[in-house]
This record gives C-alpha cells, sequence and structure tokens, in this order.
C-alpha cells in the first residue's frame, strides 16, 4: 500500500463526505479510492467511516486519524513549497476561511489581488460565520472578527471594526432617536442570531460604561444583511458591525443612533497554526493581507463610513 496516497485519499473522502465525491476531487477511479481506503481501515485495523446510502461519517478514530493526517500532509507540502519557491514563483494551494459577508467584502477582492500577483496559487475561500477548527477543515489562514480564545494559533491584528445602532431616516424621523440604550424598550427592534446576540445587546463606551438591554424583537432574521434590508425598510432599529452597514450608511439609506455609548472596537485578526509558518504560500499571502486588509479597514471603525 502506498501509504501517503492513502492518507490523501482518506482526507479527500472526509472533505468530499463521499468516495464519488472524493473521486472526482482526485480525478481518480472510484475503484481507486475504495480499494485505498479500504487499505488504509485494514493497514490501521479499525474503521474511519460509516458508510451510508447518503453521506460517509467519521467514526472516531476517523476523527482523530484525519487531523494527523492533515499535519502530516501539510508538513510535507510546506517542505516542498520551500524547496520549489527557492528556486522561483510561488505555486501550489492555499485554504482561507472568512464570514461570510465580511470574506464577500473584503477578503474575496484582497485573495483576488493575491491571485493576479502569483499565478502559479490556486485558492480555496470558504465562508461560514461558525468558527471552525483550522486543521480540522484543512484552512491555512482564517480571518476572525471579534477577541480572540487562548489558542495555539498564531493570530496578527489588522485592524478594528465598530458596532453600530442604525435605523432608516424615515423610522427616526417618525419614532424619534433614542437618547440613551434604555431608551430602546420603547422602539421597534431588529435582531439576527449572530455574534452581537438576538436577546441582549451590550453598549460599551469609556464615557458610560457597559450596559446590556434584554431585548423583546419585533423581527428576528438569520443574518446581518437581513437586518440591515429590515432596517432600510423602516421596520426598526438593528445593531451590526460596521463594515456590515457601510454601504447603506454611506448612501444614507440608514443613520448610526447611540454613537456616544459604543466605542469599544472589534478587533480583525488572521489567525493561522504555529505549523503553517514555514509554508512559502501562507506567509506570502499573510504579508499581503495583513497590509491589504489594514488599508481597507483604515476607516471602518468610524460611524457611518462605508467598511
Amino acid at each position: 500500500m502506498d501509504r501517503l496516497r492513502a492518507m490523501r485519499t482518506f482526507v479527500a473522502v472526509a472533505d468530499a463526505g463521499s468516495l464519488s465525491g472524493a473521486a472526482r476531487a482526485l480525478d481518480e477511479p472510484l475503484t481507486n479510492i475504495s480499494r485505498l481506503l479500504g487499505q488504509l481501515e485494514a493497514h490501521l485495523g479499525c474503521p474511519l467511516v460509516i458508510r451510508s446510502t447518503r453521506r460517509l461519517a467519521l467514526t472516531p478514530q476517523g476523527e482523530d486519524y484525519l487531523v494527523t493526517c492533515r499535519l502530516l500532509l501539510d508538513d510535507l507540502e510546506s517542505a516542498e513549497a520551500r524547496i520549489r519557491a527557492e528556486g522561483g514563483e510561488l505555486t501550489g494551494r492555499i485554504a482561507i476561511a472568512a464570514p461570510v459577508a465580511f470574506g464577500r467584502l473584503h477578503v474575496l477582492p484582497v485573495l483576488a489581488a493575491f491571485l493576479q500577483r502569483h499565478p502559479g496559487v490556486e485558492a480555496r475561500l470558504e465562508l461560514h460565520d461558525e468558527r471552525r477548527d483550522l486543521i480540522e477543515h484543512g484552512i491555512d489562514v482564517a480571518i476572525r472578527l471579534g477577541d480572540l480564545p487562548d489558542s495555539g494559533h498564531l493570530a496578527l491584528h489588522v485592524g478594528d471594526l465598530r458596532v453600530v445602532t442604525c435605523a432608516s431616516p424615515g423610522y427616526v424621523a417618525t419614532r424619534g432617536r433614542p437618547a440613551s440604550p434604555a431608551d430602546i424598550a420603547s422602539h421597534d427592534l431588529v435582531s439576527f442570531s449572530g455574534p452581537l446576540g438576538h436577546q441582549r445587546w451590550s453598549f460599551s463606551s469609556r464615557a458610560h460604561g457597559r450596559e446590556t438591554i434584554r431585548l423583546t424583537p419585533r423581527l428576528q432574521v438569520n443574518s446581518a444583511e437581513a437586518a440591515v434590508a429590515a432596517a432600510e425598510a423602516g421596520l426598526g432599529l438593528t445593531r451590526v458591525l460596521s463594515y456590515q452597514a457601510g454601504a447603506a450608511l454611506a448612501a444614507g439609506r440608514l443613520v448610526t443612533l447611540l454613537d456616544a455609548f459604543e466605542d469599544t472596537p472589534v478587533p480583525v485578526h488572521l489567525v493561522r497554526w504555529p505549523s503553517r509558518i514555514g509554508n512559502p504560500r501562507v506567509r506570502a499571502f499573510n504579508r499581503f493581507a495583513a497590509d491589504a486588509l489594514r488599508a481597507r479597514l483604515a476607516g471602518a471603525a468610524v460611524a457611518g463610513a462605508p467598511a
């Protein structure tokens, strides 16, 4: 058995969720995928996947072995990439993860510029709002918003956002401006299930300290884009990160409220595992993205600035 090839096959099966998906990703016959996976399981003496008619699921042993495979394959790829880079142009794949709206507005243009500069590099961009494990999902660099928990990640601060409470000019003209967070209880509210919460809003500022308001929203949605659209339609106040409402604020479709009660920055970081330091592609992207994102986020913490 070619153990390295079998490990790559197992990782492809785990990523694709099926043998046929792995066969397409690797451009291999389905029989080869099945044979290599079976040989690997026989070598280890335990099943790695649970086969069903719909989708494969990893066994506990498979989940543990997947992390090991990713680390070993990443180390090997990093070593090969370093050797190739010494002789010239960057080549190979890089995987990036970012929150959905932030990734679409900011990370995708940065990644596109990086790929134009390095035509030998291929990329995968995953956009999702939940924080996923980098090794488990094969991510080289992730963009994280907000405070970071203690972990083994290397983090590079690239800028700050801020939280904004906003509403449409028409709503404000009809219902007035809240003078303090306590006043929002008398207003219609649009909340969404995200990092800012849909049951409580917490305001924090140097001048006024911290105040948490329990919500009784008129409308609950499951995305910031929907919350911004609802606020633009005059359905009430919403509370989002500055970049999420940037276009609407710049165009005057929304106005900010309670700015004096929220001046705490929301940090933006590039994070990666220490094992990815030696990969020339990851190193190059990290430097490029840090400079580009700092430039893009320079005005994002200012109320009303497009982000």
